[in-house]
């Protein structure tokens, strides 16, 4: 029995109706027997794409693989190649893509792949570049196969074939694998269309966001002015976008790298309320949660994710947050590890996991996680400057200068790697150097300052201090006062410089506040004795007797 070609285009139309209305049997039925009346590869081709979508993965494997076309068609190949990532068959996916190489900045070198024919698709479709898809199933295998260096340089590959190919962008951001610098240097390369400037606004804003505060506002401001070229553009487009769900999320995210967790909490919350099941926003509400020890938060978090996605590592790294912002790091660390053994590539939960046993000071299990997350993640910075942070716990300055340089290279904007260069500098008495650090660190920091930075401050007044340039010393420490006023270093190192240039009823009043917070501190308690004693004397010179108790402080 033959059939007419307007016969068979309907039954052609048949079947993209029954994939569109997620009928896979249906279409894999009707679309069989277009196959079997045509023979037409394109119709073999949907036949394929009906069994794929309906999970008949082996089966479709075989059809296509049975073709004549499969090695010459770059659509037969890559979908035949899909089958074999759904049945986890790495190696003869990668076999099925073909040879091809690509240099360290992510270029195809001997890239055979041609264009071949439109199958199934309406030609006023935009389409993304079937050499991109390519690309982006070759860094999946790699990265199936642990081997990152080469997924790296596939999802490289991937993006710069053709910038709608979010997707391979999403995995190198999501899995660290570039540094800031990396990062902002693949931004530059990709070829937007003149259409596209919307697009290339948003992926600036969902790379790290180190750099000065200008730079970062400019970014969202840009987004949000952002329009299509098009005659019939509709203005709502730009309103819609100003409140998008992503576009927020980015927000929250700069936010909480800036240390403002309260203003990231409240749009974070916003956000779940309109989409309670966008796990950016949940994985950036989760940490500022925990900054700001909103325990009852993470628990309802927490159970509601474990209850939603009981396999997904983000719902048992909440449960992990709940138990250390109440300090049971135990069950914190158990619930760490079970998010690390759901997904390997989840970094928050390796830095958790080592944070839990750095809080018990349990140094080496520490050192094992962030190790671990740094050869996972080379492109984020935070596990190699958690790795200096305990060589700094056990004195090992030298050790610890090292791996905060090292940090540094990877991401040479956040002011928190500068702070823990400053510390260290301090540590090792080269106080202007520690002194140079924390001024970078201040100038790095989005004013105003939040409470977050109180600490620098105060250890730019103790190294303003140490290099007997009291009246900067002065002015910091009290900037750190109108930081935060429950600073026991801050109240002491005032009142020590004041005692240092002989103002003695300074220096008492501000004992009195230190001990008021600390009243067994033994440092404050002895220098009030002798503010007290040289006030009365009034006229000796006490620095003397002074030098000798620096070393307190």
């Amino acid at each position: 029995m033959r059939m007419r070609e307007e016969e068979i285009e309907k039954l052609r139309g048949v079947v993209r109706d029954c994939v569109s209305k997620h009928l896979y049997s249906s279409a894999i039925f009707f679309a069989d027997k277009v196959a079997a009346f045509t023979e037409d590869p394109a119709d073999v081709y949907m036949q394929a794409q009906a069994l794929f979508l309906g999970r008949h993965f082996r089966r479709a494997f075989h059809l296509l693989n049975a073709s004549k076309i499969v090695l010459r068609d770059p659509r037969f190949r890559y979908l035949a190649a899909k089958c074999l990532e759904e049945l986890k068959e790495w190696d003869q996916c990668l076999m099925m893509l073909g040879d091809a190489k690509v240099d360290e900045h992510g270029n195809v070198l001997d890239n055979k792949d041609h264009s071949g024919m439109y199958l199934d698709k309406d030609s006023e479709d935009r389409e993304i570049n079937i050499a991109a898809a390519t690309c982006f199933l070759r860094g999946k295998a790699y990265e199936a196969l642990e081997n990152r260096t080469q997924a790296r340089l596939w999802y490289k590959a991937a993006i710069k074939a053709d910038p709608l190919c979010y997707e391979a962008l999403e995995c190198l951001i999501e899995s660290h694998m570039l540094t800031c610098d990396e990062e902002s240097s693949l931004l530059l390369s990709l070829q937007f269309g003149p259409e596209d400037g919307w697009l290339s606004s948003f992926y600036a804003c969902l790379i790290k966001k180190y750099d000065k505060e200008n730079i970062i506002e400019a970014r969202f401001k840009e987004l949000e002015r952002e329009s299509c070229n098009s005659e019939s553009y509709d203005p709502s487009f730009t309103r819609t976008l100003k409140t998008n769900t992503d576009l927020l999320a980015c927000k929250a995210e700069y936010y909480h790298q800036c240390g403002e967790y309260q203003k990231c909490f409240e749009l974070t919350s916003v956000l779940l309320e309109k989409d309670p099941f966008h796990l950016k926003s949940t994985l950036v509400h989760l940490a500022a949660a925990m900054e700001l020890g909103h325990s009852n938060e993470l628990y309802l978090m927490a159970c509601n994710l474990v209850k939603d996605y009981p396999q997904k590592a983000l719902s048992w790294f909440a449960v992990g947050c709940y138990y250390f912002c109440i300090k049971k790091y135990d069950q914190s660390r158990r619930y760490f590890s079970k998010a690390t053994s759901l997904d390997g590539t989840f970094a928050p939960a390796w830095i958790g996991y080592g944070n839990a046993y750095a809080a018990q000071e349990e140094g080496d299990q520490a050192m094992s996680a962030y190790r671990t997350g740094a050869r996972l993640f080379p492109g984020c910075h935070l596990p190699t400057l958690y790795i200096g942070m305990e060589y700094m716990r056990t004195h090992s300055f030298k050790l610890a200068e090292q791996f905060f340089v090292q940090a540094k290279t990877i991401c040479s904007s956040d002011p928190l790697v500068y702070n823990e260069l400053g510390v260290v500098a301090y540590d090792m008495k080269e106080y202007n150097k520690a002194a140079w650090w924390f001024e970078k660190t201040l100038a790095c920091i989005p004013s105003p300052l939040s409470e977050m930075w109180e600490p620098t401050v105060v250890n730019l007044a103790h190294s303003y201090r140490k290099l007997k340039m009291y009246r900067e010393a002065i002015m910091y420490y009290e900037k750190a006062l109108a930081l935060s006023t429950r600073s026991l270093s801050t109240y002491a190192g005032l009142a020590y410089t004041y005692h240092l240039q002989d103002h003695f009823t300074a220096a008492i009043t501000y004992y009195h506040k230190a001990l008021w917070l600390k009243p067994d501190d033994q440092f404050c308690t002895e220098m009030l004795s002798l503010a007290l004693m040289d006030e009365c004397q009034n006229g000796m010179d006490p620095k003397a007797d002074l030098r000798r108790s620096e070393v307190f402080v």
